[in-house]
């Protein structure tokens, strides 16, 4: 019999959460990808700079790949596990203001309630993944 250690579990949820984070982070340089989450920016977060909807698409898509490879590497766990969590909650409104407009973003209008609960098991999964990392390392 097998057994399988927190440790070992750890270590496919942090797979797991990094097969999901590059995924999506590589979408977001897709164009029509690009296109319909630059839309979801809200308007008061919106910027004709540097920071304009179309280049926070691409560094969001930069900050999920990012996360996802320091997932799997052993020094940086930690760091990106807490910077995804950040990341998580930094595009929730961008989330929030899709899920108002239904009507213009389709089948990637979630619910509000039902995106909040998914964001919020997503970040305990990140927190699940690294939290003994970080007391190993103390």
């Amino acid at each position: 019999m097998s057994s399988v250690t927190l440790t070992d579990l750890q270590t496919v949820l942090r797979l797991l959460l990094a097969v999901v984070f590059i995924g999506a982070g590589v979408t977001h340089f897709l164009p029509s990808v690009q296109r319909t989450m630059a839309a979801m920016i809200p308007p008061r977060l919106r910027s004709t700079g540097i920071l304009n909807p179309r280049a926070l698409v691409i560094l969001t898509g930069l900050c999920e790949i990012a996360g996802g490879l320091g997932l799997l590497y052993r020094p940086l766990i930690v760091t990106s596990g807490i910077c995804l969590i950040v990341f998580l909650v930094a595009v929730f409104p961008a989330n929030a203001f899709a899920a108002r407009h239904p009507e213009r973003f389709g089948r990637i209008a979630i619910p509000l309630v039902p995106r909040l609960v998914g964001q919020a098991l997503l970040v305990a999964m990140i927190a699940l993944a690294i939290v003994p990392v970080a007391t190993a390392q103390v």
